[in-house]
């Protein structure tokens, strides 16, 4: 059954984009991401144009994340004044990132940009996973090896206005949070993405957040930045699809109740290597379709367009 997306001006099987949708749902119950930096290169492979994908992509992550804050504001995990500070950072990140996405889109490089901030995100973070996935599998293995410290004092704790952070126990200068914020807010506006494989690892190990806290807190920025970011893209690109949006949740909804049964038989240590193995295949694909010579060397594209 073949389903015409306006936005994106191409027609896609429904049970395709069901499927996309199931599976990065299927990988977020499982693994425990937002899914938003895996469905946006799907989206690329399936022919949706790299402007729609992004703006798409993160009108998903809005949805998953409002149900995740909300299990976690009745577990009391979400550190506020902490999620607030960070959310000023990203609106403004936000910001930066769709005038320099409206920008490389009037130049006709935007999608350009966005495979190569894929391929070097991906590839970054994808390494990392898997060293950590690694390291973790070793130390399950190897019960009596000493334990790394997840957080230490660092100049972070030297800059100035500092603010304390009750929920997490912290005392530290509003500068940190507000750039983590920015960042992620700038990596939503031009990959399509929450920002949370950014973010969380940035809450442990630089500003020494608490576990308990970080993923809740997370949530509550990526909630609103991505709802912003959605909204921006729509009224300076028009290239929100909500048909393809649709499709995506409702898939998404369904493979994230049986990923999350699904990762419970599975040890965690294996799961972080079999995430990261995921994550460099998709980047692996990315960059094989950039360097890899296309069969039409020239295309016609219309000014204000994708």
């Amino acid at each position: 059954m073949q389903v015409y997306l306006p936005i994106a001006e191409i027609s896609v099987n429904a049970f395709l984009l069901l499927g996309v949708g199931g599976g990065v749902g299927l990988l977020s119950g499982m693994f425990g991401v937002g899914g938003g930096f895996l469905i946006t290169p799907l989206l690329f492979f399936i022919g949706v144009p790299p402007p729609v994908a992004v703006a798409t992509g993160v009108n998903q992550v809005v949805a998953s994340s409002i149900s995740g804050v909300l299990a976690h504001l009745q577990r009391k995990t979400v550190d506020l004044r902490m999620g607030t500070v960070l959310l000023a950072g990203g609106l403004v990140g936000s910001a930066i990132g769709i005038w320099l996405f409206n920008v490389m889109s009037t130049l006709g490089q935007i999608d350009l940009l966005v495979q190569l901030s894929y391929v070097v995100f991906l590839g970054a973070i994808g390494l990392m996973m898997l060293q950590e996935g690694v390291r973790a599998l070793r130390r399950a293995r190897n019960p009596t090896a000493p334990k790394r410290k997840l957080h230490t004092h660092n100049w972070v704790h030297n800059l100035p206005m500092k603010m304390k952070f009750r929920s997490s126990g912290l005392y530290i200068s509003v500068f940190p949070p507000l750039l983590v914020g920015m960042a992620v807010g700038v990596l939503a506006a031009i990959m399509g993405v929450g920002g949370g494989f950014i973010m969380v690892p940035a809450m442990i190990y630089l500003l020494g957040m608490p576990t308990k806290v970080v993923v809740g807190t997370s949530l509550f920025q990526i909630m609103f930045v991505a709802a912003f970011t959605t909204m921006m893209h729509a009224v300076t690109n028009n290239s929100v699809d909500v048909m393809l949006a649709l499709f995506l949740i409702v898939g998404g909804v369904i493979g994230a109740q049986v990923g999350a049964r699904m990762g419970l038989k599975l040890r965690p240590e294996m799961l972080r290597i079999l995430l990261a193995l995921l994550v460099l295949a998709v980047c692996g694909k990315i960059a094989f379709d950039l360097l890899w010579q296309p069969s039409e060397l020239y295309s016609i594209s219309i000014p204000g367009r994708f």
